[in-house]
């Protein structure tokens, strides 16, 4: 067989895998289009045919895992009870960790919409739990003969947060094990988290879990995972922090990649032909778009 040929073969081959395995992660839902991290937004994610929904949690005062991404009720594009808008200086002091799931439940999070995102629907949704939305995602799958959705669940954890804006890893770790044990086969669920801590535990307690390591330093994928202590399931950095030499040497210690957020479709091609195994978006009508998953 000739070099060239060769060579075009295999790029062929690499590209039909990865349309075939190709992971498409819809970031807090479909954050482009639906209020982020809401049960019409996971809803409309799976009907758009992503793979895996991406989502994160957080813990309230009486221990209830809650689907949000800040720790705290934003101003950006939540209101209270009354439909009054939250002061900006006076929002971060709002902690869902200090709030019993009650009252974090009565701020709507997307009937006022977010600048950041014009194509998002205005919808009046509130901060759900994680079993309401694996509960609610499952049946709808079931309902309508749609494959399978894995869930990738972000553990909002640092250490200067600890018993402040959250628990301790050791019951955050605990408190979301409880939930997934009774809702999802481990695996189709992945554990991401940029807290090494929450990393460690987990494959020390649940090693059944596959594990994603979230990355936002510039520092080499190697001295990260040196770090980390462990190779994880899944390498998953800003997608402006990998190269194509980064995957290749990942891929070579089996490592999958999976960078955040790619919103843009000339980002989503350039980390496609690094031979990402999947990415994380806002938009992922843009991918499937451009890219139908086969």
């Amino acid at each position: 067989m000739k070099p060239v040929y060769f060579l075009f073969l295999l790029f062929f081959l690499s590209h039909i895998a990865i349309g075939q395995t190709f992971d498409l992660q819809g970031h807090r839902g479909c954050r482009g289009l639906m209020p982020e991290n809401s049960i019409p937004g996971f809803l409309k994610a799976i009907d758009l045919g992503v793979t895996t929904l991406e989502m994160d949690v957080v813990i309230s005062a009486d221990g209830k895992v809650v689907v949000s991404h800040d720790l705290y009720i934003s101003s950006q594009f939540c209101v209270n009870e009354l439909g009054i808008e939250i002061p900006k200086k006076e929002d971060k002091k709002i902690i869902i960790f200090q709030l019993d799931y009650e009252d974090v439940k009565l701020f709507d999070c997307g009937i006022k919409g977010n600048e950041d995102f014009p194509e998002q629907q205005k919808v009046s949704v509130y901060k759900p739990l994680l079993s309401e939305v694996i509960s609610q995602c499952e049946a709808y799958v079931n309902q309508n003969n749609l494959p399978s959705i894995r869930y990738n669940i972000e553990i909002k954890s640092s250490p200067d947060g600890d018993l402040v804006r959250h628990p301790v890893p050791e019951l955050f770790t605990q408190l979301v094990y409880n939930i997934l044990r009774e809702e999802v086969p481990s695996d189709r669920v992945t554990i991401q988290c940029f807290d090494q801590r929450v990393l460690r535990l987990w494959k020390m307690k649940h090693p059944e879990y596959a594990l994603s390591f979230l990355i936002g330093s510039s520092k080499s994928w190697s001295k990260n995972i040196e770090e980390l202590g462990f190779e994880p399931d899944i390498y998953s950095p800003n997608y402006k922090l990998i190269t194509e030499k980064d995957v290749q040497e990942l891929h070579a210690k089996s490592i999958k990649v999976i960078p955040w957020t790619v919103n843009e479709v000339k980002d989503m091609n350039k980390v496609r032909d690094f031979g990402v195994d999947g990415l994380i978006t806002d938009y992922p009508n843009r991918y499937l778009d451009n890219f139908p998953l086969k």
